[in-house]
């Protein structure tokens, strides 16, 4: 079962930017590959995925043009770039698999608690 780690988090003022790294515990991503977050209180939410196949794109409404998900050329690492960042932004931030990217905002509410713990996420907190 490959494990994906999520990195880069960090605390950044409110209009900063950060930018995360999804990679797997082995191989190549070979998959369709999804960001989420969670938040204490909050629901979770999809925020961007990357087509394997395509490449193309999906965003959530409350990302869109400010964040950008990309992969590197051997398609080893999935980024998460985020610009612009709000207090609101603040949660754990996770990479998963997504079956395809028209599930952003639905599917990661599936996804079982015990790939999303915190030591495989990665915790981006912006300050106002």
């Amino acid at each position: 079962d490959v494990q994906l780690q999520a990195s880069g988090g960090g605390l950044v003022q409110a209009g900063g930017s950060l930018k995360l790294s999804c990679t797997a515990s082995e191989g190549a991503l070979t998959t369709n590959i999804g960001w989420l977050r969670q938040a204490p209180g909050k629901e979770r939410e999809g925020l961007a995925c990357l087509s394997y196949k395509d490449r193309s794109t999906v965003y959530a409404d409350s990302v869109k043009g400010r964040f950008a998900i990309a992969s590197d050329g051997a398609k080893n690492t999935v980024y998460l770039e985020m610009n612009n960042l709000k207090p609101a932004d603040t949660a754990v931030y996770h990479c998963q698999p997504y079956p395809n990217c028209g599930a952003l905002g639905v599917f990661e509410r599936a996804i079982p608690d015990k790939y999303l713990s915190a030591d495989k996420g990665t915790q981006v907190t912006v300050s106002s």
